[in-house]
């Protein structure tokens, strides 16, 4: 198993300062943050472009992988979550079209595997969603089959608006319609525990359930803000917020622990959404240095 990091959090940053700074601190991967230059950043941890899939070709892929062998990292995955079932069939197009270039540029990258979100019409009901789900994703499921590669749902709930959110795909119950509709080895899951315990999930026994569909895993920590829970209730917001690894309330141990137990041996990867170790690039560095310290203790 390697520790690294999701490079959405630091936009100030080129690719080759973050290499450079990821090897000084001691982490293996990147998993490189892939949004088009300019979309995306109306949302907070969206819109950062560091590698430019519109225009990469095999001189730029070849400049990129020797980049990454002068740092001795490797990139765990290429990353873009936009809503693939959006309403609105110019969104829709444009998320399908560049979701189809960074599988192509993964191609080029020698690099396995890309994340994104399943997506959800908020208008629509589950059903609805999960046969629109079916025929997207069969095309790129198909896309995916000719380039060698793998496509990763992230089990993001996106529920910024309220229930249900733009991204169906957020539970165990979920997962299994889903890999029932789309029964593919090339369909997996980029595990997130902290979006599972906010939802009172045992993140512990999805990892088990779902370890053969677990490509790669974010690492993310939660914590409950009770003063504020007893004031809003479940349906208010702001009674949850996501921490560095080891400053909320995931058992790291013990998930590391099942992960290491069912044979993973990919990428731990830490996303950073923490607002206390946020504000500027230095303070995200310690924060991202602060959960690998945590993370690390277990790693053999």
């Amino acid at each position: 198993m390697k520790l690294g990091f999701f490079t959405a959090c630091l936009p100030e940053l080129s690719l080759e300062d973050l290499a450079k700074w990821a090897s000084e601190n001691h982490f293996s991967a990147l998993e490189a943050a892939c949004w088009p230059r300019g979309e995306g950043a109306n949302r907070k941890y969206a819109g950062t472009c560091h590698i430019d899939c519109d225009s990469i070709d095999e001189k730029e892929a070849g400049r990129i992988k020797a980049l990454m062998d002068k740092f001795n990292l490797e990139i765990s995955s290429l990353g873009y979550y936009p809503n693939h079932l959006d309403p609105d069939p110019v969104n829709r197009e444009f998320y399908h079209g560049h979701l189809k270039k960074i599988m192509k540029a993964a191609k080029l990258l020698g690099c396995p595997l890309v994340g994104t979100f399943a997506g959800r019409n908020p208008g629509k009901s589950l059903d609805d969603n999960l046969e629109d789900f079916k025929n997207v994703f069969s095309g790129f499921l198909e896309e995916a089959e000719k380039l060698d590669v793998k496509l990763m749902i992230e089990n993001c709930p996106m529920m910024f608006d309220g229930y249900p959110g733009t991204n169906f795909a957020y539970s165990p119950e979920l997962w299994d319609l889903m890999f029932s509709l789309l029964n593919s080895d090339r369909l997996g899951l980029n595990f997130d525990p902290s979006h599972l315990f906010w939802q009172g999930i045992d993140y512990l026994q999805a990892a088990r359930e779902f370890s053969s569909k677990i490509f790669h895993a974010h690492a993310k920590d939660a914590e409950f803000l009770t003063d504020v829970l007893n004031c809003v209730g479940i349906y208010g917001k702001g009674w949850w917020r996501y921490r560095m690894p080891g400053q909320g309330s995931i058992n790291w141990g013990r998930l590391i622990s099942v992960l290491y137990e069912a044979g993973f041996d990919r990428v731990l990867s830490i996303e950073h959404e923490d607002p206390v170790w946020e504000g500027s690039v230095e303070k995200i560095q310690q924060g991202l240095a602060l959960g690998r310290k945590t993370l690390a203790q277990y790693i053999a």
